[in-house]
């Protein structure tokens, strides 16, 4: 981490995933009534997006694969929308960016770090970035707020470094991608969650504790027990995402 990457401050270390509870914290209550240390919003982006056609949900036996297209208003629209909710909110806000574009991102910013009652931004790196294009991204973004890093599990002790090295406070992890036959038999792509998430997960966050790496676990966590055990392997803190959902 750079020396002036700033610190991350949470109420306390647990969260919900961002696409699990909207855009405003309405009803952030967490599994086994933990509280909440801030509420992350559902991802926007830079440009509005539509929700995706057809099939947008398939269980496996392990969990859901969601294909939803993410969508949003937009960032201009959002704030415009949901601006004065997020300051007069009662839990602080950290703000999901889908952005893929470091100097689009670079333009926004100032707007951004104008918000009241924002403590961090989650920039989703896309699950393709090169590291390059991901350390272009956190450094486009980093400034007053800290950046956490939500990288995809899979790739994510293969990019930690560049973000931390270009200006992320800390890094979360997003979940993986996958594939799965739909109705018709064609194959649906999209983002994967559930208990088999799980193992998986720890067995990262365990890695970014023996290497010092500041993360934010997330894959499976459905319970405080599961949370706790998280928490032991080493993680800062941790998001519950479909759990929220059931």
């Amino acid at each position: 981490m750079i020396p002036d990457a700033p610190p991350l401050d949470l109420r306390t270390p647990y969260l919900n995933a961002a696409g699990s509870l909207g855009f405003v914290p309405k009803d952030a209550s967490l599994p086994g009534g933990l509280a909440p240390g801030a509420f992350i919003t559902n991802p926007i982006s830079l440009q509005a997006r539509r929700p995706s056609q057809g099939e947008r949900m398939l269980p496996f036996p392990g969990g859901v694969l969601l294909h939803t297209g993410l969508p949003n208003p937009g960032l201009r629209r959002s704030i415009q929308e949901y601006g004065m909710a997020w300051a007069h909110a009662a839990l602080p806000i950290i703000l999901n960016l889908l952005v893929d574009e470091p100097t689009a991102l670079r333009k926004v910013m100032p707007n951004i770090e104008a918000l009241d009652n924002l403590v961090g931004i989650e920039l989703s790196i896309p699950a393709d970035a090169s590291p390059q294009l991901t350390a272009e991204l956190c450094a486009a973004a980093a400034g007053k707020l800290p950046v956490i890093a939500q990288l995809s599990l899979p790739r994510a002790e293969e990019l930690a470094a560049p973000c931390l090295a270009a200006g992320a406070s800390a890094i979360s992890l997003g979940p993986p991608r996958g594939s799965l036959p739909g109705a018709e038999g064609r194959l649906l792509n999209g983002r994967l969650y559930g208990a088999a998430i799980y193992p998986l997960m720890l067995a990262v966050t365990q890695a970014f504790a023996r290497a010092g790496v500041p993360l934010i676990a997330a894959g499976g966590i459905e319970s405080e027990a599961q949370a706790a055990a998280a928490l032991v392997a080493g993680a800062l803190a941790v998001q519950f995402d479909i759990g929220l959902w059931k």
